[in-house]
């Protein structure tokens, strides 16, 4: 005889591994750190690979008014401005990560515990 609450838990459990669980299982293979540290590294890569690229489009853009200025201005505090802007940008940016990985890793691991949850119920329905 089919019982209506095993069948309706099931599809429910079968739909999330399909779709969300799927991510959701990936993120939950790591420990808190271990996930958050690879993320932000890897933000910050790009994020660096991502500053050079704009500033050696600015540079190209602009490279004959560089060209112009270059003995009058101060290339100490040019590269100080450089330097902020690179750190803030860099920082900003891994700073950001770091608040989405850590939201998107608690949210995997409330996801997983209902999950896990259900597991236990359709059990316990299979045993009555």
């Amino acid at each position: 005889m089919l019982n209506e609450d095993r069948i309706i838990l099931m599809t429910r459990m079968a739909s999330y591994e399909q779709g969300e669980g799927r991510g959701n299982v990936k993120i939950g293979n790591y420990f808190r750190s271990d996930y958050i540290t690879v993320q932000v590294l890897k933000s910050i890569i790009c994020a660096i690979m991502a500053f050079f690229i704009v500033f050696g489009l600015y540079m190209l853009c602009n490279y004959e008014e560089f060209l112009k200025n270059l003995y009058q201005m101060d290339i100490l505090a040019f590269a100080k401005d450089v330097l902020t802007y690179f750190c803030v940008g860099v920082g900003g940016y891994g700073l950001l990560t770091y608040i989405v990985c850590t939201w998107r890793y608690a949210s995997a691991k409330r996801s997983l515990k209902q999950y896990y949850h259900n597991l236990k119920k359709l059990g316990s329905l299979y045993n009555e």
